[in-house]
């Protein structure tokens, strides 16, 4: 089994990394191989809505950033962690556009699989970052994992980030539980328990 985590910061070794770094380590010390991809701190286009991915999956602006990099591993993977700095009390914008095109254009690879969010911040804007970025995993019929608190660690740097032994604490047992929940969808489809069926997506709005 694989989980993939998504470093949304631009800074490749910082808060955000060492964050996902310790959700890492506690799933690879359950058995879980694991792989931290990082958007990387170049321009993140948003999505146009041209509506290209519906018919190959893929984003049409994937050769210029690593979203459809990210979807592959993703069909392969069992699991998702998506991590992300906090900018003006929310998830970074590149990180934002990144999920917005990775989660529509390959909606497929997520269904089923647990998720989880991650985020990291000097001071404030982490529930509210949080509640954005949840509603990527809740949206895509993925079980959303949680820990022993809201997945967070404060600080300015990652030396910082650290002596955040509770936040730390934090990110290994949300590691711990994603193990474990993996396992458990594991052994039910080794005895037969399969996904539920899906029905034809119905789309309404209010327009009379």
């Amino acid at each position: 089994m694989k989980v993939l985590l998504i470093n949304g910061s631009p800074h490749e070794k910082g808060c955000t990394y060492t964050a996902l770094a310790e959700v890492a380590s506690a799933l690879e010390k359950e058995g879980i191989e694991t792989e931290i991809l990082q958007i990387g701190s170049g321009d993140v286009r948003g999505c146009m809505a041209c509506g290209g991915c519906s018919q190959t999956g893929r984003c049409v602006f994937g050769d210029e950033d690593r979203v459809n990099e990210a979807i592959e591993k993703m069909e392969q993977a069992d699991g998702l962690v998506i991590g992300s700095p906090v900018h003006y009390a929310s998830p970074a914008g590149a990180m934002l556009s990144f999920l917005d095109r990775m989660f529509y254009a390959g909606s497929e690879a997520f269904a089923h699989k647990p998720g989880a969010c991650v985020v990291s911040a000097r001071r404030a804007g982490t529930t509210a970052s949080l509640d954005v970025l949840t509603k990527y995993i809740t949206i895509s019929q993925m079980p959303l994992v949680s820990s022993c608190y809201w997945n967070m660690v404060h600080g300015s740097n990652a030396e910082q980030v650290a002596q955040d032994k509770e936040g730390l604490q934090v990110m290994r047992t949300l590691g711990a539980n994603m193990a474990w929940l993996l396992r458990c969808i594991q052994t039910a489809k080794e005895h037969g328990v399969e996904p539920p069926a899906q029905e034809k997506r119905i789309f309404t709005n209010f327009i009379r």
